[in-house]
């Protein structure tokens, strides 16, 4: 399952399709809206994103981390629009027969992510919003 979703994240939903008896380790990592950043007070997230580039890179990043770590079953959801205090913005789902393996690949993903991926954050506060770009982003919002 690699999606973009304008929709809640069904967390379970995401973590059973990695699931399977070859696995000894399920490991999920929620991004989720959190209530301040850098002492400011967030109200909520937006994102936007090229939905065919981001959902491409998302499909790479996976094949890449499945070619590294024999075994791995990989899952990655990200949600797009408006996403309140504690929504999660992604999940990434991952097992593995053995859980360095698991722990590994999850952290591999979310920062390939964090750089890869053209998705874009606005964080909106009480006195104002800021556009975030990943780290790789080329590109601004709306351009």
């Amino acid at each position: 399952m690699i999606a973009l979703t304008q929709e809640v994240i069904d967390v379970d939903a995401v973590v059973d399709t990695v699931r399977r008896d070859a696995a000894g380790a399920v490991l999920v990592f929620e991004g989720v809206t959190r209530d301040t950043h850098d002492g400011r007070g967030v109200i909520r997230l937006e994102y936007e994103a090229y939905g065919q580039m981001a959902e491409a890179e998302l499909k790479a990043i996976a094949a890449d981390a499945v070619a590294q770590w024999p075994g791995l079953r990989i899952a990655i959801v990200h949600r797009m629009g408006l996403v309140g205090l504690g929504e999660a913005s992604v999940v990434i789902a991952v097992s593995t027969p053995h859980r360095d393996a698991a722990y590994s690949a999850s952290r591999f993903a979310i920062d390939a992510l964090k750089v890869r991926v053209p998705i874009w954050k606005k964080e909106v506060y009480a006195d104002g919003s800021v556009w975030k770009a990943n780290a790789g982003g080329i590109h601004e919002p709306g351009s």
